[in-house]
């Protein structure tokens, strides 16, 4: 991943790195990983993610046979 700096505006370059870090995805997973999560939380924890890009899939599947 490469940031680029244009005009000296560090502070742009600041907020296109945390927003691309944030579209990764990295913020959520430093937030789960600061304390142990048991394998059982995590189980039901990844279900629950699973269910929820289902139900997002669905919804575009259905927002497109509408249109």
């Amino acid at each position: 991943m490469t940031i680029t700096v244009h005009g000296n505006d560090i502070e742009k370059a600041l907020r296109d790195l945390k927003r691309t870090l944030q579209r990764d995805g990295l913020f959520r997973e430093l937030k789960r990983r600061r304390f142990y999560e048991k394998p059982s939380v995590k189980r039901k924890r990844k279900q629950l993610d699973a269910e929820r890009r289902r139900r997002k899939a669905l919804k575009r599947v259905r927002r497109n046979e509408r249109d």
